[in-house]
């Protein structure tokens, strides 16, 4: 069974960084693509950015050049470095781990831009 477990989340003025982290446990972490995905305020959760077991890449239009997604298989985390934050950038913060097995959400951690 996985569990994700988000950490990162606040307050950033507009132009500003904020580093978002999600700690997965199981063994099945190196095997698993992991996202990050938000939902903003009376929206529908989008996807933001996502990266394969063989670290592959994928990126929003909204966020890419300002959004990296890496993660470190030896500590089982996935992180998400984001600069040049906007205020259309607040929402609630996801982090999800899949794979044909499992299918996982973490609890959510709110970012918020302000201008």
């Amino acid at each position: 069974q996985v569990q994700l477990v988000e950490s990162g989340g606040g307050s950033v003025q507009a132009g500003g960084s904020r580093r978002l982290s999600c700690a997965a446990s199981g063994s099945i972490f190196s095997r698993a693509s992991m996202g990050w995905y938000r939902q903003p305020p009376g929206k529908q959760r989008e996807q933001v950015a996502t990266i394969t077991s063989g670290g592959t890449t994928n990126y929003a239009d909204s966020v890419k050049g300002r959004f990296t997604i890496s993660r470190d298989n030896t500590k089982n985390t996935v992180s998400l470095q984001m600069n040049s934050l906007r205020p259309e950038d607040t929402a609630v913060y996801y982090c999800r781990s899949w794979s044909l097995s499992h299918n996982t959400w973490g609890q959510g951690t709110q970012v918020t831009v302000s201008s």
